[in-house]
């Protein structure tokens, strides 16, 4: 028998062991909560506290209720007829009825939607399903490498790795928004007979979906429910240098100072890894950094900022190593020492183990940023890049550890989340504005923090360039605004090879476009990972004499760009819109926007179209909608839905503004 009952609004829904809760969670939004014998007192999830907004309508009837909050309709059909009943829900379009998603049995016999198998430990590993729909398209689930947007029969591991951010939102054309509020190791599959959610061990079922009539309303119901971007600083959206790696103080000024006699701008430099004593000391090593207050001043004086690599390992060799040990602040292991990863570190005459700290701790989130405020904020570096934060393991099995928010296996997805957090709220407790966090990995509600996601350690080549369009398009879907490239790619590539010079070239034509703009790389030649290593020269005058002026040429467009680029990120984080994002996120009505993949837009006016071959002199080029558009090389008007071939030389991508738009001004 399943039991009906309503309390503020809230659905409560009862059958055998299972409760599931139902409650409206912003307009047009609900949040869905299952769980065997009682729903779970604490969350560690994305969804803190109800957005305002909507006023739920629950009517209880025969065998069925349905709670209407705005937009979406839920109907709990208590399926009486099945052999083994269960209630199953559907999520409707209030104004239409038209069904947007249901729940389907995994079997007509059983398990039913919702199948939970136990592990006597008050965990189970746990299956959602839905049923799939012809024709249905699927954006987001954050970055991934495998070259696509539209996610359809895909099957996604959800878990972090280096390059493979896992932010569990999907984006359907068919009109709604779902996150998956659960951040235990699994998979989801899109196939064509089924969507599942899969996890290994988990408490309860937990998700999140909206119904808002527009996918840039769906997005702005998201940002509302784990959190807006704070407001981009000014300084950040300049170009920012950075190679593998500036190994001295002076080495690194020199770039600073050759940047200023080129008049080349300049926003930030980076102090990459092993510019410390030992990991976990966190701060600079004084042999090769004598006078980091002078090195400070300087670039200040020179309008740059410095960011410093922050890694969560600590090498057994640093000062505060017991402290972390014995106050229990590093990521546990139920089998085997505290020791999660290996790298070469300061001390150490060859590769060895080294441990995390757990920021899901809040004492480790206090000891942490007071060797950060002390090392770094007390010297004016207020810009952070926290590399490795997926964590990185060696070998990566999250299901051996353990950390402050519960089991490695339930909860080790909010890692990256909760690293951001010590620097956002340590920002904050010492009266500083928020500051840009340059992330390798991310979870649901981490732009909340300020992080700014990379694609992580990619490949130097022209696939890979293809695949981080894409990338950046489906993680924008996913929540963050913020997000860049290694222009170049990071493994590898040849300052002085002719064809990897062209691949440069293209890669700054894009990156000029994403929400920050930034080189770095492992050029050749290229040594293994240690404390001594440095690559290869990644300077913008490293690139020969055909490159070089065009590189310059694309600083300059950035800098022309930067009024524009502030205007977006201030509704990125009002409104939750990305800056760049698919075309049909604001041509919804046009069928042809939901199939593109090689072009974006940069906020409302900018269509960017990139060269993603070698020696592609033209391409074909779909201007959306029905407004006019103005190609920027010579001026000539389209009008929307059709395509146009565009000629695309060396030192050009294509690059259309929709017509009478001031941007335009930019590009004369």
């Amino acid at each position: 028998m399943t039991t009906f009952h309503e309390s503020d609004g809230v659905l409560r829904v009862c059958h055998q062991h299972e409760v599931l809760l139902i409650a409206a969670w912003g307009t047009d939004s609900v949040r869905v909560r299952a769980a065997q014998y009682r729903i779970p007192a604490e969350s560690i999830g994305a969804l803190d506290e109800a957005p305002t907004g909507g006023t739920p309508v629950v009517t209880i009837g025969a065998g069925r209720a349905t709670l209407v909050n705005g937009e979406l309709t839920v109907e709990v059909d208590a399926d009486l007829k099945a052999p083994y009943p269960e209630p199953l829900l559907t999520f409707r379009r209030t104004s239409t009825g038209e069904e947007l998603l249901a729940e389907q049995r995994e079997h007509f016999w059983m398990p039913g939607a919702r199948s939970y198998q136990g592990n006597r430990s008050g965990a189970f590993e746990i299956h959602q399903q839905f049923a799939a729909y012809e024709g249905e398209q699927l954006f987001g689930m954050g970055q991934r490498t495998h070259g696509r947007l539209d996610l359809k029969g895909l099957a996604l591991d959800l878990v972090q790795r280096n390059a493979e951010v896992n932010i569990p939102f999907v984006l359907s054309s068919r009109g709604y928004g779902l996150l998956w509020n659960v951040p235990a190791v699994g998979r989801v599959e899109f196939a064509s007979n089924v969507t599942r959610w899969t996890v290994g061990q988990a408490r309860e079922i937990d998700y999140w979906i909206t119904a808002a009539p527009t996918p840039a309303l769906i997005l702005e119901r998201y940002a509302d429910a784990t959190g807006h971007a704070p407001e981009l600083p000014e300084w950040a959206s300049g170009f920012w240098q950075s190679k593998l790696r500036y190994r001295t103080q002076e080495e690194l000024l020199d770039v600073a100072r050759e940047h200023h006699r080129r008049s080349l701008p300049l926003s930030v430099i980076v102090a990459d890894f092993f510019h410390w004593t030992t990991m976990g000391d966190f701060r600079f090593d004084p042999a090769d950094w004598p006078d980091p207050d002078a090195m400070v001043a300087e670039l200040r004086q020179l309008g740059v900022e410095l960011m410093v690599s922050i890694w969560p390992t600590i090498s057994p060799l640093s000062e505060n190593f017991d402290e972390y040990r014995d106050r229990g602040l590093l990521v546990g292991a139920d089998q085997g020492v505290e020791f999660l990863q290996t790298i070469q570190d300061k001390g150490m005459g060859a590769p060895q183990p080294v441990g995390f700290y757990d920021p899901s701790n809040p004492a480790t989130r206090e000891f942490v940023w007071g060797l950060v405020q002390r090392n770094y904020l007390a010297r004016g570096i207020r810009v952070f890049w926290l590399d490795a934060s997926e964590p990185e393991l060696n070998p990566a099995q999250p299901s051996n550890l353990t950390l402050y928010a519960g089991p490695g296996a339930e909860t080790i997805n909010i890692y990256p989340r909760d690293n951001a957090r010590i620097f956002a709220e340590g920002m904050a407790a010492a009266g500083q504005e928020p500051t840009v966090l340059l992330c390798r990995s991310a979870w649901a509600g981490a732009q909340k923090y300020g992080a700014a996601v990379w694609s992580g350690d990619i490949p130097a080549t022209w696939a890979s360039l293809s695949e981080q369009l894409r990338a950046g398009l489906a993680i924008a879907i996913s929540g963050i605004p913020w997000w860049t490239t290694d222009i170049g790619g990071f493994h590898g590539g040849n300052a002085s090879d002719p064809e990897y010079q062209e691949l440069m070239i293209r890669w700054f034509q894009y990156g000029v476009f994403c929400p920050l703009f930034r080189l770095h790389g492992d050029r050749e030649p290229r040594v293994p990972t240690g404390y001594d290593m440095t690559g290869g020269p990644n300077e913008v005058w490293s690139y020969g004499e055909v490159a070089t002026p065009i590189i310059a040429d694309t600083l300059q467009l950035r800098e022309r760009l930067r009024p524009y680029i502030h205007e977006q990120m201030h509704e990125a984080s009002v409104r939750g819109l990305p800056p760049i994002r698919p075309l049909f996120v604001d041509f919804p009505d046009d069928p042809a926007a939901w199939a593109i993949d090689d072009q974006f837009l940069l906020g409302p006016d900018i269509l960017v179209a990139p060269v993603l071959a070698a020696g592609q002199s033209e391409r074909s080029v779909y201007l959306p909608g029905t407004v006019e558009w103005v190609d920027v090389a010579d001026g000539s008007v389209h009008s929307g839905g059709g395509t146009v071939m565009v000629g695309t030389p060396i030192e050009r991508i294509a690059v259309f503004v929709r017509s009478g738009a001031s941007v335009h001004d930019v590009f004369a």
